[in-house]
């Protein structure tokens, strides 16, 4: 299939070296651009992992990213989890990690209507605790060593800072994840760590805001910023990540924002 790229994706004139780079929910929206923008920033012999939920459309991104180099920058792109301990991997010179997936949340009902903990813990399991083990696993799995350089993405939201009604999933959610990431910057100082906030993207999360959000002020104005073309590209969101990434002089541990930068 033919692939269209945006003016966002560059031929860099830095790079992220030789690196095994990991985006979690990768098979659409956000994480699908930054597979892509990574592409092109990664070192040949790298390897770039896409991990998701669904393996037709992370095998489709696989396609699109070896159509759109022609195969030049010889990476090695995986859809299935792979062997941490293979030795082509363990030789890496920068270990990158995006925690990308997410999910939104039932936004249709206020906070008083989530008495299930079960339902609670549901969420949390996903956005939150999948997030800490995934990280403490990887982590783990290669731990400190002269010449690695170890860099852990979260994708966060202005949701992390500010409540949002109706929204109490996933303001909890991404307000969790960003403490969790600060302490592991304290905890881990050789780790650099950014919890990185895209602004509003044109995605289909922000379709179902739109559509479900029960406090009817936010769904007026998630409908107003799309209808007057104030939702951002994930292309254009994701190239500023790519210039913290590259230019890497951020504060471990740091919350930054699209409009921020």
């Amino acid at each position: 299939s033919k692939v269209t790229v945006k003016t966002f994706i560059i031929i860099p004139i830095k790079d992220l070296g030789r690196a095994l780079c990991i985006i979690t929910g990768a098979s659409k929206g956000f994480g699908r651009t930054l597979a892509l923008q990574l592409s092109c920033l990664l070192k040949p012999r790298s390897v770039l992992m896409l991990v998701a939920r669904t393996t037709e459309q992370l095998n489709q991104l696989k396609e699109d990213i070896i159509t759109l180099y022609g195969g030049q920058n010889q990476l090695d792109v995986r859809c299935v989890q792979a062997d941490l301990e293979k030795k082509e991997v363990s030789e890496m010179d920068h270990l990158l990690l995006i925690n990308n997936a997410a999910s939104l949340g039932d936004v249709s009902r206020f906070a008083l209507t989530f008495t299930d903990p079960v339902e609670v813990n549901r969420y949390l399991s996903l956005n939150v605790s999948g997030a800490l083990s995934l990280t403490a696993g990887v982590l783990q799995a290669f731990p400190r060593r002269l010449g690695l350089r170890r860099s852990v993405v979260n994708i966060s939201s202005l949701c992390a800072l500010k409540p949002f009604p109706s929204w109490v999933l996933y303001c909890t959610g991404k307000a969790a994840r960003d403490m969790m990431f600060r302490v592991l910057a304290e905890e881990e100082p050789d780790v650099r760590v950014l919890s990185y906030a895209p602004g509003p993207l044109d995605t289909d999360m922000q379709l179902q805001a739109r559509r479900s959000s029960r406090d009817l002020q936010l769904r007026r104005s998630f409908s107003s910023m799309f209808s007057e073309g104030q939702l951002l590209s994930c292309e254009e969101s994701g190239a500023k990540l790519m210039k913290l990434l590259l230019d890497n002089d951020y504060q471990s541990g740091a919350h930054l924002d699209f409009y921020e930068l």
